[in-house]
C-alpha cells in the first residue's frame, strides 16, 4: 500500500466520522462546525487526488463562506444557540434508514469495476472560462438570488415583527 492510498483511507474515514458526527450531535452549532471539518477534510481529498483547483475552491466556498454563512444565519435567528430549543439530532427513523442504506451501499461495492480505470485530467482555465465565461452573470443572479432568500427568512425570523 503506497503512502498516497494511505493517505485517501486515512481522508476518507475522517470523512465518514464527521459526516456521522454532524447528524449525531445534538447542538446545532455543534453540526455546523462538524459540516466544515468535513468540508476542509473534502478539499485534502481533492488536493490528494491532484485537482488544486477544486481543492481551492472547496477551501473558499464551502469550508469558508458557507460555513461562515451558516453560522451567522443561526446566529441571527436563534436567540439561544446553546439551549436545549436548538437541539437537533438524528431521530431512530432516519437512522435505520441510513443504516438500510449503508447496507445497499456494502452490496453495491462488490458490482463495482476492479480493474484500473483512465482518469481524464482537466484543463484548469478552461473549466474556469466555462463557468466564469458566459455563465457568470447566470451565477451572479443565482447569487443575488440566494442573497434575497436569506434576507427574507432573517426577516420572517426575527422577533417583534408585527
Amino acid at each position: 500500500m503506497s503512502l498516497e492510498e494511505l493517505a485517501f483511507l486515512l481522508l476518507a474515514a475522517v470523512a465518514i466520522g464527521t459526516a456521522v458526527a454532524a447528524l449525531l450531535v445534538r447542538e446545532l452549532v455543534h453540526t455546523i462546525l462538524w459540516v466544515s471539518v468535513f468540508f476542509v477534510d473534502l478539499s485534502a481529498v481533492y488536493f490528494l487526488l491532484n485537482a488544486p483547483f477544486l481543492g481551492v475552491l472547496q477551501l473558499g466556498v464551502y469550508a469558508g463562506a458557507v460555513t461562515v454563512l451558516l453560522l451567522f444565519g443561526i446566529m441571527v435567528t436563534r436567540k439561544r444557540i446553546f439551549s436545549k430549543e436548538a437541539a437537533t439530532g438524528i431521530g431512530p427513523v432516519p437512522l435505520a434508514l441510513a443504516v438500510v442504506t449503508f447496507i445497499f451501499l456494502v452490496l453495491a461495492l462488490g458490482q463495482l469495476p476492479q480493474g484500473p480505470t483512465s482518469v481524464q485530467s482537466y484543463d484548469p482555465a478552461a473549466l474556469s472560462g466555462a463557468l466564469f465565461g458566459a455563465y457568470g452573470p447566470w451565477l451572479l443572479l443565482l447569487g443575488l438570488i440566494m442573497l434575497g432568500g436569506v434576507s427574507g427568512a432573517i426577516y420572517l425570523v426575527r422577533e417583534g415583527r408585527e
